[in-house]
């Protein structure tokens, strides 16, 4: 799988995940202060991962900034992004079994090695639900993006 991270500040987690997603088997693009010359700043280089997801040029991203709220607004403001800021591996496994979110976001400061582990276990495990309401509520977040003058 492919996955572009993204972050605004050069921390030991967002490196550590980097190295994670690569040793799990993935190809790593990186973005913002990962990539030597890049934007660093949050709105930035959040938006640039989600649109490579957006765009189908990566599969899935993880944006990271110091709170993980900032980097996952700035991502979801891109059509077909569904980003969930996820602190614990019970909501990562929820966003992506529920919500079939393909954009993980994480708080540079809450994320701590064992726990960042955990959520890329629970996130990379899960599948999205085949629940005909899951898969509706998943389309109707889909409408929003086309339509963000009604009701989905």
């Amino acid at each position: 799988m492919r996955i572009s991270v993204s972050s605004d500040m050069d921390e030991a987690v967002a490196r550590s995940l980097v190295t994670r997603l690569r040793e799990r088997g993935h190809e790593v693009v990186t973005h913002g202060a990962l990539r030597p010359g890049d934007d660093p700043q949050w709105a930035v280089c959040s938006a640039a991962a989600a649109r490579d997801v957006a765009e189908g040029s990566s599969d899935q991203a993880v944006v990271c900034c110091w709170t993980g709220t900032g980097a996952s607004i700035a991502a979801n403001k891109v059509p077909g992004v569904r980003a969930a800021l996820c602190t614990d591996a019970a909501t990562a496994e929820g966003a992506r079994r529920w919500n079939d979110a393909n954009v993980l976001a994480l708080s540079l400061r809450l994320t701590s090695e064992p726990l960042l582990g955990e959520i890329l276990d629970a996130w990379f495990a899960a599948t999205p639900s085949e629940d005909p309401e899951d898969v509706d509520n998943v389309a109707r977040v889909g409408r929003l993006d086309l339509d963000r003058t009604g009701p989905a």
